[in-house]
């Protein structure tokens, strides 16, 4: 019998990491497949129920000191020696077919002791790359800030407060070396790198990465939940009667989700328009203008689609990201999306599910949420959804995961 080892620092099904994995380990044994999921037992504690055998990694204390070498020294990734040392102990036990990484950084592991091992063991490596932390010196995302060291080496990191923030020290470049040492030292017919964007496939291959084998496997989504409602109910309790409704949802916003550009977009908005965001805390609630309808969060996933199926038009503002579920969602409801140019937000949109404009450029959102909304909801509606089932539909897309494995095994025979 197969078995298959994932590894993420979270486990909860809340979050998109947590459940893509949860879903892999169900898709594994109904293959036949043991399932184990290492996480961080410090972030998560003991989750149940899990149908995949669960392999906690640390505590509570190992993630606290973890965040404080972090902190102070920007040694995220370097700290948990004893948790990880314990966690090879647990890999050498299961003896997995594949170990397949979501995640590593989260306060939990120890990279350089984890691909120590990993490099020596014979065992086919898949790492999904859902950021760039793996391949930077610091941060998780480069492109707000326009940084390119990360192509020839770190340094004087101009991102050194931003996730995984260092009040003290700035080790960027000595991190850039840590993690092209470690990670380069995967033998390359045992690492199967996975962008979920053409567009970090693309940027990888300017990375001391680059010279691994590439397979972009985009995220999927339950396109049975996501799908087109009748909208009337969840109208009339936000009040959007008679209006055309922009629709933004982020599970954070920020500056490089596009919260100012909402802003000053309303300025420009007439009487019939109204935007709604969701996922607005509350102190941001009150600097929203009249003309934007802030809610907190959606009672359910069902809830959430009805405002999708309701929307006129998805507005996606964001300054940098891989390749947002949002955008799948919005269009597997029947709404076309209007985004930026920016990372892999543009790769889900067609000229039957949406509209492309240069970063920044807010009144282009605008207009083309205005030129949608002139050729009719009913033109996007049934195109957005078959490009949705065709494309989107994440067993399919789980499938291709195992197609790799498979391969990996053979190879590795």
């Amino acid at each position: 019998m197969r078995s298959l080892l994932q590894i993420n620092p979270v486990l909860r099904v809340s979050t998109s990491t947590g459940r893509i994995m949860q879903e892999i380990g169900v898709m594994a044994q109904q293959k036949g497949w043991k399932s184990y999921i290492a996480y961080s037992k410090g972030r998560d504690g003991i989750k149940k129920p899990c149908q995949s055998q669960i392999v906690p990694v640390g505590g509570l204390c190992s993630t606290v000191w973890h965040g404080v070498e972090t902190r102070l020294l920007d040694r995220h990734g370097l700290a948990s020696v004893n948790a990880t040392k314990k966690f090879v102990r647990q890999i050498e036990r299961i003896h997995p077919d594949i170990v397949h990484i979501h995640n590593i950084h989260g306060y939990f592991l120890n990279y350089k002791i984890l691909f120590d091992y990993l490099s020596h063991s014979g065992i086919p490596v898949v790492w999904t790359v859902h950021d760039c932390w793996l391949y930077t010196g610091h941060c998780y995302y480069y492109s707000y800030i326009g940084c390119d060291k990360w192509q020839t080496g770190c340094g004087h990191c101009p991102q050194r407060g931003e996730f995984p923030a260092s009040l003290l020290f700035d080790r960027s470049a000595r991190n850039f070396a840590d993690k092209k040492a470690a990670f380069t030292s995967m033998p390359r017919d045992k690492f199967v790198i996975v962008p979920v964007s053409r567009w970090i496939r693309n940027e990888m291959s300017l990375s001391f990465l680059k010279e691994y084998d590439f397979r972009v496997i985009h995220n999927g989504i339950n396109t049975e939940i996501f799908n087109i409602y009748p909208s009337q109910a969840v109208v009339a309790k936000y009040g959007l009667e008679g209006k055309n409704i922009l629709l933004g949802v982020a599970s954070i916003w920020s500056k490089e989700k596009g919260l100012d550009d909402f802003i000053r977009m309303s300025e420009l908005l007439s009487g019939d328009e109204v935007i709604v965001l969701v996922g607005v805390k509350a102190d941001e609630k009150k600097r929203l203008p009249s003309n934007i309808v802030g809610i907190s969060r959606t009672e359910n996933m069902h809830q959430l689609a009805e405002l999708y199926s309701a929307a006129d038009v998805f507005v996606n503002p964001t300054w940098q990201d891989n390749y947002p579920t949002v955008n799948l969602e919005a269009i597997a409801c029947g709404t076309p999306v209007v985004t930026y140019r920016t990372g892999g937000s543009i790769e889900a949109v067609t000229e039957n599910t949406g509209v492309v404009v240069e970063q920044g450029d807010f009144k282009g959102l605008l207009d083309a949420a205005r030129e949608i909304r002139s050729r009719g909801k009913a033109y996007y509606q049934p195109r957005c959804r078959e490009y949705a089932v065709a494309n989107f539909n994440k067993e399919d897309r789980y499938a291709d995961y195992f197609q790799l494995y498979d391969e990996l095994i053979e190879k590795n025979r």
